[in-house]
């Protein structure tokens, strides 16, 4: 990709463009993810008990909250449940390990 910004999705008109598009929403994108894990280590520094880092009602709160917000811009809740699930036991994972890291 140039150092021009990526053209909305209703703006392309080649394929090109659509994946320069992508291209830079996938950048974007891990950027956020690396900030969410940062959130992860600092959840890991935080909780006092090994026990407290696997929450299922937080994680079903989490995930319950992302489908509603998915739903309600037109994408298909179900995708957005089927990631947002393996996000969030991605991050416990992470969170284990550092809470693992932490306290050696």
């Amino acid at each position: 990709m140039t150092d021009r910004a990526a053209k909305a999705p209703e703006d392309c008109t080649t394929m090109a463009e659509v994946r320069a598009g992508v291209d830079a929403l996938d950048a974007e994108l891990v950027a956020l993810l690396a900030r969410r894990f940062a959130y992860m280590r600092a959840a890991a520094r935080i909780k006092e008990s090994r026990e407290a880092v696997r929450d299922e009602a937080r994680k079903a709160r989490v995930i319950a909250a992302a489908v509603a917000a998915a739903e309600a811009r037109g994408l298909p809740g179900d995708v957005i449940a089927e990631i947002w699930e393996r996000l969030v036991e991605g991050s416990i994972a992470y969170e284990f390990a550092e809470w693992d890291r932490i306290r050696g």
